[in-house]
């Protein structure tokens, strides 16, 4: 696995954590002011909240200022369609559109000029140096480019730091490894899902990915980059160090691993405000405990989202970093969503914890877990799919016994014959809840 050079990173990266701080207080207060004038949706929050923008500081006032949640975004899209309040600048400023995946509810639309757009480029420019990548590689996009946020900006951005860019939409595994195999791409940009799946349809055809080019897999779009099992696997399918990164299109790219940590993403606390708040009471939760990540972005002024509630649930840990960078880090990553919980027999359930489990197994292909509704009774069941020519007898035995001793819950584990379950290059949705048809209407 190769260790490309480290490339110099720019003034701000280098700055100390009190000189971050107060370049932060500057820029929110500037924020605030030019949203206050032209943003309705941010004028009348910040109104209701009676706070002075001039004078705002950081980390003592950041509480005084309004949280913004998901929803009432949607509300503000619906209620004034299609674009809904939050905008900064008039819709003719606007050069760029995205949507959310919508895989908790309706889309959100999401706009942004020439000048936020850049800056969201510019944020991922902040990963692409952490993951060393220099204007000597070759950036592979295994990716349909749609409407989602995705890796359009990482794309942008490996272009303006002087990469090749490949993009592979719309092409099937197959195509998608014989280019990858032609143009021989030093890194990649994908799910850690699709990740996967390339490496099995490599196997299908006796090749190995291991002996390619490729020093670096960036991931993105799920948290199994920072789940361990997960990571393994890529890692010794590819011969590649794996870099996990996560962002939101309401948000844009927050953090990204560096290549010298063990684990962990880094808070870009450069270029956003980011709070661990208790996702019940929305007060601060000490360091090293698990709390829901509100963020506030502080370039992309013409679609601001601020104290947003991304529903994410991370551990800040705030020890030094072998690459030097002063910023506080999500330990083990993104841990899992609030909106995925599901209790079961007074046990919560997260999906990443399942992934957590299942990706121990090299033998298991993929898998899909369900939760089944039955009135007030509810229960969880496991299908998974191995590996061509791997053993079946006790595996489910095994996986079924790995998942009692870890989430103290009894899960029904069946293998499914080969190619039965569904693949996915975008967000992988494993986690499925089948309701009780009585139940809903």
């Amino acid at each position: 696995m190769a260790n490309p050079l480290r490339p110099p990173r720019p003034a701000p990266e280098r700055q100390s954590r009190t000189a971050t701080l107060e370049r932060r207080s500057q820029r929110l207060r500037e924020l605030l002011i030019r949203v206050e004038a032209t943003n309705p949706f941010y004028a009348k929050k910040l109104a209701d909240s009676g706070i002075d923008c001039n004078t705002i500081r950081i980390p003592d006032d950041i509480a005084s200022l309004p949280i913004t949640t998901k929803q009432e975004l949607a509300a503000d899209q619906a209620g004034a369609p299609p674009w809904g309040t939050a905008l900064t600048e008039p819709v003719i400023n606007y050069t760029r559109y995205h949507q959310t995946s919508s895989t908790t509810g309706p889309p959100l639309r999401w706009l942004d000029t020439a000048e936020s757009w850049q800056w969201m480029v510019d944020c991922w420019k902040t990963v692409y140096r952490a993951a060393h990548v220099t204007p000597d590689d070759r950036i592979f996009f295994p990716f349909g480019f749609g409407p989602f946020l995705g890796f359009w900006s990482a794309f942008d951005a490996g272009s303006q730091l002087g990469a090749m860019c490949i993009p592979g939409g719309n092409m099937s595994s197959e195509t998608r490894l014989r280019l990858l195999d032609t143009i021989r791409p030093t890194v990649v940009c994908c799910t850690p899902t699709y990740a996967l799946r390339l490496a099995e349809v490599t196997r299908t055809t006796g090749g190995n990915l291991a002996d390619g080019p490729v020093h670096t897999v960036i991931v993105a779009g799920e948290p199994g980059g920072s789940i361990p099992g997960t990571r393994t696997q890529i890692e010794t399918a590819w011969g590649a160090r794996v870099i996990d990164h996560h962002g939101l299109t309401e948000v844009g790219p927050v953090s990204f691993e560096c290549r010298e940590s063990s684990g962990g993403l880094h808070l870009n606390e450069h270029e956003f405000i980011c709070e661990v708040l208790d996702p019940t009471s929305t007060t601060p939760v000490a360091d090293g405990e698990p709390g829901e990540l509100v963020v506030t972005n502080l370039g992309r002024s013409a679609s601001p989202v601020i104290r947003y509630r991304t529903r994410d649930i991370v551990r800040l840990d705030r020890r030094p970093c072998a690459c030097g960078r002063p910023l506080a880090r999500a330990e083990g990553g993104i841990l899992s969503r609030a909106d995925d919980m599901v209790c079961i027999r007074g046990v919560n359930v997260y999906p990443t914890a399942v992934e957590a489990v299942i990706r121990r197994f090299p033998e298991v292909v993929e898998y899909r877990s369900v939760v089944s509704t039955r009135g007030t009774l509810h229960s969880v069941s496991v299908d998974i799919e191995l590996q061509p020519g791997a053993p079946t007898d006790g595996i489910a035995t095994k996986v079924s016994q790995a998942l009692r001793d870890s989430m103290g819950l009894g899960m029904p584990v069946h293998v499914v014959e080969a190619n039965t379950l569904p693949r996915f290059e975008m967000k992988a949705r494993r986690f499925l809840v089948d309701t009780d048809p009585a139940q809903e209407g």
